[in-house]
């Protein structure tokens, strides 16, 4: 049974993430003036803050099973250093092929200053819409991982939405770890959105 609390909080997110998506579609030409109420109320009560995603790769293990994992996502209207943090698992466009989604978990935001174990390799400061990601699998190489490492800085705009929950398989699901400030941000909608047999019909392992 969810709280008065938590269905307080999640309506609040929901809002907000209506005001978000709204505004970035009248600002982006898509919707008119008279048209933002009637967006930001139709997205309050018809949409969810979550989506479902299927992940498969090495790279993420073990926090998503090399076999593959069915992942709960959730939506950023826009994704900047007060909606993602460090140690999030998000997912975001493939800076090779911006079609193809991939998930990774934030390093750095703007203002990182980046170092190497390489002595060769100077520290430097990341941008203004600039991020770093990292594969979770400490046993790849840097190029099998295919992370920052490699293709260095992405676009923090690439990010689409945030990982919150993972099933790996019918037995082996949970949360997933991430920073502290979006764990108890996305508390509320993890207790209202998250169907894990709706998960498990749409797992494809």
């Amino acid at each position: 049974m969810v709280s008065l609390s938590t269905w307080f909080r999640y309506i609040a997110y929901k809002f907000e993430y209506s005001v978000s998506l709204s505004w970035k579609s009248y600002k982006g030409g898509q919707i008119s003036d008279r048209e933002v109420g009637d967006a930001i109320w139709k997205n309050l009560f018809q949409g969810k803050l979550t989506y479902l995603h299927w992940n498969k790769g090495q790279e993420m293990a073990p926090t998503v099973g090399e076999q593959g994992g069915t992942l709960l996502v959730r939506k950023l209207a826009a994704a900047d250093p007060s909606r993602v943090f460090v140690g999030d698992v998000v997912l975001l466009k493939d800076p090779d092929n911006t079609d193809k989604l991939m998930v990774r978990r934030l390093a750095g935001v703007e203002g990182y200053e980046m170092g190497s174990t390489d002595e060769k390799d100077e520290p430097f400061v990341l941008e203004n819409d600039q991020c770093w990601v990292l594969a979770d699998n400490e046993k790849l190489k840097p190029k099998e991982a295919n992370d920052s490492r490699t293709f260095g800085p992405v676009p923090t705009s690439n990010i689409v939405g945030r990982v919150i929950y993972c099933l790996r398989t019918a037995v082996d699901h949970g949360p997933v770890q991430n920073s502290h400030f979006s764990m108890h941000k996305d508390s509320p909608v993890l207790e209202v959105e998250l169907d894990v047999d709706e998960m498990a019909k749409n797992h494809k392992a």
